[in-house]
């Protein structure tokens, strides 16, 4: 059985990146993936929003970048994508990126849970002392749910992040995880299941295993995705999402092109 596609990657023009888009194409065949995704974090309307995205001028470069690798890897399947970041008020800025360029799809991910905070940057960790994790989870999963409402992703990235470094909440956060997998199902919306988590303080996949019965229990695709920052990590530890996404009872996962779904055995 064919291992599932990568769809979630970066490249050195979000800043925190390092290695070319042919370099993990090339990594992808060493691994044995068939098709990979790039996602690289998407620009603000203004440059200055933080330092941790290509600008806005830099999108038609990222975008000959991974033409570059299709051309150079034709026997890989290479999807163009990106990530999004979701913030209420900037679905009309994600409207205009959608229309630039002929996207696979888009992954939509919370990082703020306000305009000047972003939970899961190490630069801001001090932050987390400030605040209380059960009010961080509860408006992180409402912005979540908005996004998901938005339909303008295909994907909901890395969906329980501000477990990043290790603050849980101490609630049961179960009806916040169940309104927001309602809205993804509504909405025909696929969850990832991002392995970097294993990488992060919480040593855990993202989302965690309760989220993802939930998500299934609901009939809410997924997707996988290494939110590769460099060639190494291309398909890193695959084999331990594939394992938990088994074990909740998937088989399958979804294939994205021209922003048009399909199902596929992994």
């Amino acid at each position: 059985m064919a291992l599932p596609p990568d769809y979630h990657m970066h490249t050195p023009l979000c800043r925190h990146a390092t290695g070319e888009p042919v370099d993990y194409a090339r990594r992808a065949l060493e691994v044995g993936l068939t098709e990979i995704g790039f996602t690289d974090h998407s620009p603000m309307r203004r440059d200055d929003f933080d330092n941790w995205r290509m600008r806005a001028d830099q999108l038609d470069e990222y975008v000959e970048k991974v033409r570059r690798a299709q051309k150079e890897f034709p026997q890989l399947t290479i999807r163009l994508g990106m990530e999004v970041d979701y913030l209420p008020g900037h679905e009309e800025w994600i409207r205009e990126l959608a229309a630039r360029h002929p996207w696979d799809y888009f992954i939509g991910s919370v990082h703020y849970v306000s305009d000047s905070w972003d939970i899961d940057n190490p630069a801001k960790l001090s932050e987390w002392k400030h605040r209380d994790p059960d009010e961080v989870w509860a408006a992180y999963f409402d912005r979540l749910t908005m996004a998901a409402q938005s339909g303008l992703f295909e994907i909901i990235g890395h969906a329980d992040l501000p477990k990043k470094f290790g603050h849980r909440p101490v609630r049961d956060c179960t009806p916040l995880y169940e309104k927001f997998l309602a809205a993804a199902k509504q909405a025909g919306c696929a969850i990832e299941l991002n392995t970097a988590g294993l990488r992060k303080d919480c040593k855990e996949i993202y989302p965690s295993r309760q989220i993802l019965q939930l998500a299934f229990a609901k009939g809410v695709p997924i997707t996988f995705g290494s939110d590769a920052h460099a060639p190494g990590e291309v398909g890193l530890n695959f084999a331990e999402a594939i394992q938990l996404a088994r074990e909740v009872g998937y088989k399958e996962s979804l294939r994205l092109a021209g922003r048009k779904r399909t199902m596929e055995r992994f």
